[in-house]
């Protein structure tokens, strides 16, 4: 948990960049956008490999052989830093240990070069066919301990999200959370998943405030809710704006208990952006809602 206790701290306020894919946004031009609106902090997804809609400029993320000296060195002309990177292949999936875990730590070693604090992983959608869930738990177990080896040499946290089967599960999730007693493991808060999955954002949340690093903003809309609640587990990209969906007053909830607990980073906010306007209306709800709850946003 980043700062002490306390009323009146600072947060940072950031977006992922998948708010900008149905546009087919380069990376560069969520940059462009990140600056117009003075956005300082920015998450994206990271791309294992070569892919022809990327290396066209038609995706908003970032690929691993792309040099992250030089993408910092770009983004700080911006002024606009990395607060997490994306590696979120499924961990709990039977294929988890082969694609994921090396997927996870080539992450985390270029994350540190690109002077990003945090990478992002979870689990599945669903429980993998032919495995008991304590045979998931116990693969997942292994693999998060071989990512945190590379994780304390790198000194880069890594956060998990609640976004599957397991880590929308509050048992399962504090089980994951003691899988290693190592300083750079924690919580990727997500209200929008937390939610979609049938769970009351706020009480998700307080039960694990202190392991968390970085936190997603997301809304949801009465008519996703109404249709899906309960049986999904996490949603792509919200198609709400912020403070325009049922999950409006568990997000100032959340706030609140953040803002108390004293935390000081990031809120990334996570949005289909419509190529703007949609994430514009985010930022506006997420800084006023902020000055009302006396919330001061840092850079």
């Amino acid at each position: 948990m980043t700062g002490a206790k306390g009323k009146g701290r600072a947060v940072k306020i950031g977006f992922h960049t998948d708010a900008f894919n149905s546009a087919y946004w380069s990376f560069d031009k969520c940059l462009e956008w990140a600056q117009r609106h003075q956005v300082h902090w920015i998450e994206c997804g990271l791309i294992d490999g070569v892919s022809w809609i990327h290396g066209l400029g038609y995706q908003p993320h970032v690929a691993l052989y792309e040099d992250p000296v030089l993408l910092r060195r770009k983004m700080e002309r911006y002024g606009v830093r990395f607060s997490q990177v994306d590696a979120a292949f499924p961990l709990s999936q039977e294929d988890g240990p082969l694609r994921g875990v090396p997927y996870v730590m080539k992450a985390i070693a270029w994350a540190a070069h690109a002077g990003c604090p945090c990478v992002d992983t979870t689990d599945g959608l669903h429980a993998p066919e032919g495995m008991t869930e304590s045979e998931v738990m116990a693969q997942m177990r292994r693999s998060y301990q071989q990512i945190l080896r590379v994780a304390e040499a790198h000194r880069v946290i890594v956060n998990i999200e609640p976004h599957g089967y397991f880590t929308t599960r509050p048992g399962y999730l504090a089980e994951m959370l003691a899988f290693s007693d190592s300083a750079c493991l924690r919580l990727n808060m997500d209200t929008g998943n937390t939610f979609i999955a049938g769970q009351d954002p706020a009480d998700f949340l307080a039960r694990f405030l202190p392991r968390v690093s970085h936190v997603h903003v997301k809304d949801v809309s009465e008519s996703l809710a109404r249709s899906l609640r309960g049986g999904l587990t996490g949603i792509a990209v919200s198609h709400c704006p912020l403070g325009q969906g049922v999950n409006a007053e568990n997000i100032r909830r959340c706030l609140r208990l953040l803002r108390d607990a004293g935390y000081t980073g990031v809120l990334s906010i996570e949005c289909e952006a419509a190529g703007g306007p949609m994430l514009e209306e985010s930022l506006a709800w997420l800084r006023s809602t902020l000055r009302e709850l006396g919330i001061v946003e840092s850079s």
